[in-house]
């Protein structure tokens, strides 16, 4: 490796400069060594503002790299630990890496990539806790998260946005970081030729669209994937100038100040002009007023270069670029984002109404009576609601469930379903059916916390720990083992062999944390892991998978 010491702190030479990292012990099973907020790209601000990234350059610069970066400007995150910094100057990358005992054979580590999620509008790398993952491996592996531009300064379509280049460039800063990783990953000990990229919901959604973007004949900078709560069909992927996307655009122009009757080659010179804290105002006004019928703003779009068509397009010609992938979804992915007090039948199909306007009438009726037929009508009390609370109305079950089949479980299992029939490589699905609240249940985003295995989850009992250690050592041992999840054998418990998926009669899926309820005040009579045929809402899924044509026009 070519690490060496400076002033007690590990360095190492890069052509942009010389960065000075920090070493952690923490709680970790081994000490690791970080390298954050490592400048990849030259700040988009100014008139790099609303253009594609510029690769840096060579510089015999000394780089303090014992921070993050600032994350780039969005919505607020809900979150612990330190107050985050937001930059428009925000095209940082971090490095982990453990600390090599003495007498390894200095031979090149497998690399994890983490694009982080957060509807494209929040989010940062920081909310990943990268250094737990590796500092607990029972292999090593050097590990990256990156910030990349979101909300309006990343993802901004309109027919004026293709004519200015400026369209997907949060997706374009992704591509950037890939090229960064290929060029300088070995300086930190880790081999370009043995990259896993792995992400969360919109992390996991563009992974999928590099996945899409190249083919086995163009092959990506990357060797295997990990798709969590997420997928290229995932909720809508529609063109640059579909009329929602123009409307936003023109919604965001009135909300930044732009004047109504300035020429269309002076709007982008003139989004340019203005200072940072107007465009985050007016984008955070845009996003919020199309939050509640969960049509967000501010999204990537087929654009011919980093989208090159409609996924399920790509998918159904088996045009991808064909790696090992490790996919899933939780059981309530809707439950952090629907209308929690929503009350009655007219509301719950005027929500799908609006989110997929082009749903037929006999779509909505099978949507309403046999996939989700309504709890105060109907004899079926599958979306029963149970459970008293003043926080939640009577169509809350149902909606949540029915959004979320809608945007992530169909996908994910869309994936999983067209992956196993067209490639020999891999696929392992996985069903996140662990319960962390009464509210929100298996949530969007609760794995994040036990994939890392990370102080504050194995705190809670023996059994979270355990759930924690099992997915951790399939997580990291697919990562480490060129997409094997069982090469690495758990220091908690002996855990179930993972087959892969097989598109088919019975497929199995890993179930994770079913029937185990002690953070809800439940007893535990599941099994933290388990291989099984896994037939929860298939015939949803089915009906989904078939309409997302819909929301990719």
């Amino acid at each position: 490796m070519t690490a060496i010491q400076e002033q007690g702190r590990p360095s190492v030479r890069l052509p942009q400069g010389t960065v000075v990292g920090i070493t952690q012990h923490e709680d970790f099973e081994k000490p690791i060594q970080a390298f954050l907020g490592i400048p990849y790209a030259l700040p988009p601000t100014g008139d790099r503002r609303f253009r594609p990234p510029v690769k840096i350059g060579t510089s015999s610069d000394v780089i303090d790299a014992s921070r993050y970066g600032p994350a780039a400007p969005g919505k607020p995150l809900l979150r612990t630990g330190p107050k985050l910094e937001y930059s428009e100057d925000c095209l940082t990358v971090n490095v982990f890496r453990q600390i090599p005992e003495e007498g390894s054979d200095g031979r090149l580590l497998p690399v994890a990539v983490y694009v982080h999620g957060g509807a494209f509008n929040r989010g940062s790398a920081s909310m990943h806790d990268t250094a737990s993952m590796v500092g607990w491996s029972e292999q090593p592996f050097v590990a990256v998260s990156f910030n990349y531009r979101i909300g309006a300064l990343g993802f901004l379509p309109s027919s004026l946005s293709a004519k200015e280049g400026a369209l997907n460039l949060g997706l374009k800063d992704q591509r950037l970081l890939f090229e960064w990783v290929q060029e300088n990953i070995e300086l930190f000990g880790g081999d370009k030729n043995d990259v896993t990229l792995f992400g969360l919901s919109a992390g996991a959604h563009s992974i999928g669209h590099h996945m899409m973007r190249h083919n086995d004949e163009n092959p990506g900078p990357f060797h295997r994937v990990i798709m969590e709560s997420g997928a290229p069909t995932s909720r809508a992927v529609r063109a640059f100038d579909s009329e929602l996307h123009e409307q936003q655009f023109r919604d965001f122009l009135s909300e930044a100040g732009c004047p109504s009757d300035l020429p269309s080659a002076e709007v982008f010179p003139f989004l340019r002009s203005l200072p940072l804290s107007v465009i985050t105002k007016a984008q955070e006004i845009v996003f919020d007023r199309y939050n509640p019928s969960l049509r967000w703003a501010f999204q990537p779009v087929i654009d011919g270069e980093m989208i090159l068509r409609r996924p399920i397009e790509t998918w159904r010609s088996g045009n991808y670029y064909k790696v090992p992938i490790m996919t899933g979804f939780n059981g309530n992915e809707g439950s952090l984002y629907v209308n929690k007090q929503m009350s009655t039948n007219e509301q719950f199909i005027h929500f799908f109404r609006t989110l997929v306007p082009k749903l037929s009438d006999e779509d909505i009726a099978t949507i309403a009576t046999k996939l989700y037929p309504d709890p105060e009508t109907s004899g079926d009390l599958t979306y029963k609601e149970t459970r008293e609370s003043p926080e939640i109305g009577p169509q809350y079950k149902r909606v949540e469930a029915a959004y979320g089949q809608y945007a992530y479980v169909a996908p994910a299992r869309q994936t999983a379903e067209f992956a196993s029939k067209s490639s020999p490589a891999p696929v392992f699905l996985y069903h996140w059916a662990l319960p962390t609240t009464v509210i929100g249940g298996a949530s969007h985003a609760d794995n994040l916390r036990y994939e890392t295995y990370t102080p504050g989850v194995r705190a809670l009992s023996e059994t979270q720990k355990e759930i924690s250690g099992m997915l951790h050592a399939y997580v990291t041992s697919f990562i480490c083992n060129k997409g094997n999840p069982d090469a690495i054998a758990g220091r908690l418990a002996k855990r179930p062999k993972w087959e892969p998926y097989q598109a088919g009669e019975q497929p199995k899926t890993m179930i994770f944390g079913k029937g185990i309820e002690e953070l809800i005040g439940g007893p535990n009579t599941g099994k933290p892991a388990e291989l099984v045929y896994d037939d929860w809402a298939q015939e949803q899924c089915r009906f989904w998978g078939d309409k997302v044509e819909l929301t990719q026009q």
